[in-house]
């Protein structure tokens, strides 16, 4: 019998990318040059704000910041290797790249969905208990919340990362996305895929019901408290200042549920690139807006 290549055997893989037509990868790439430009400037240019204004130094928007330097390093991770692929005949990305790439996709992805989870939290704390929340939300309390899951997502990520090291391929080395996480490598692997699905699967299963559980009793909380409020001009500035991190969440929750909460196979990763595009580009580009 013939020998399976295991991961470490292979130097290198193709990303087919979103589309095969020259004259609209040309147009692809103009467009999503604009996106990835606009989302550097946008979250950049929050993250100096924040940090040169006096009256932006409350926790919202130390969140805030954090959230805009995910956003950065997130589209970052894939951006500028498929705006490369875009006008290169070779479309390749080599083995190194590719542990590199799922490594910062998942650690990244869940700080992200960690630091909208908290920033629900923060929410509730100035809405529902508001002459304790200068004392429960201090600077020190608000480094811990937003410095030890940085540690923990990118430990997490290293032990996911050595999963995919695991996978075996058997000469097909085609990617039909334009980037690497694990449905795409999953679909195009021929061992090893079950323990990595599966734990996959578990992992963003327990981590995304947990973050998403918080956002949703802290909103049902805030609305129980809204509900309560005598004033009508109370409860439209506490809704103001939900309405835009309700509006974040459900289009990064949302899109993440569609593109990992289902079974990689058949067609379903070719029906997810345009959701893939959406919150890896669109999405960080947006929040700063939002």
């Amino acid at each position: 019998m013939k020998a399976m290549p295991n991961f470490t055997d292979v130097t290198e893989f193709i990303l087919l990318g979103l589309i095969s037509h020259q004259e609209l990868q040309v147009l692809l790439f103009g467009v999503f040059l604009v996106v990835y430009m606009i989302m550097l400037l946008g979250n950049i240019g929050m993250i100096i704000l924040i940090s040169i204004s006096p009256q932006l130094q409350t926790p919202i928007y130390f969140f805030l910041s954090h959230l805009s330097f995910v956003d950065v390093w997130f589209s970052s991770n894939v951006t500028p290797k498929m705006l490369e692929n875009l006008l290169s005949e070779t479309k390749t990305i080599s083995y190194v790249g590719c542990l590199v790439q799922c490594y910062f996709f998942i650690a990244l992805v869940h700080v992200e969905v960690y630091i909208l989870a908290v920033m629900a939290f923060d929410r509730y704390m100035a809405i529902c208990n508001p002459l304790l929340y200068g004392s429960k939300m201090s600077r020190t309390v608000c480094i811990w919340l937003i410095s030890v899951p940085y540690v923990y997502r990118f430990s997490v990520s290293l032990i996911c990362t050595l999963w995919t090291y695991g996978l075996y391929f058997c000469g097909n080395f085609e990617n039909n996305h334009f980037y690497f996480a694990d449905p795409p490598l999953i679909k195009i692997s021929c061992g090893g895929v079950h323990i990595k699905e599966y734990t996959m699967i578990v992992i963003a299963g327990v981590n995304f019901t947990y973050y998403l559980s918080v956002v949703l009793i802290s909103y049902i909380l805030i609305e129980i408290a809204m509900l309560r409020m005598h004033s009508a001009d109370g409860r439209k500035k506490a809704f103001s200042t939900c309405g835009s991190h309700l509006t974040a969440v459900t289009m990064f929750y949302g899109t993440l549920i569609f593109m990992h909460f289902r079974r990689p196979p058949e067609e379903s990763v070719e029906q997810g690139e345009m959701v893939a595009v959406f919150y890896t580009t669109v999405i960080p580009m947006l929040n700063p807006m939002i």
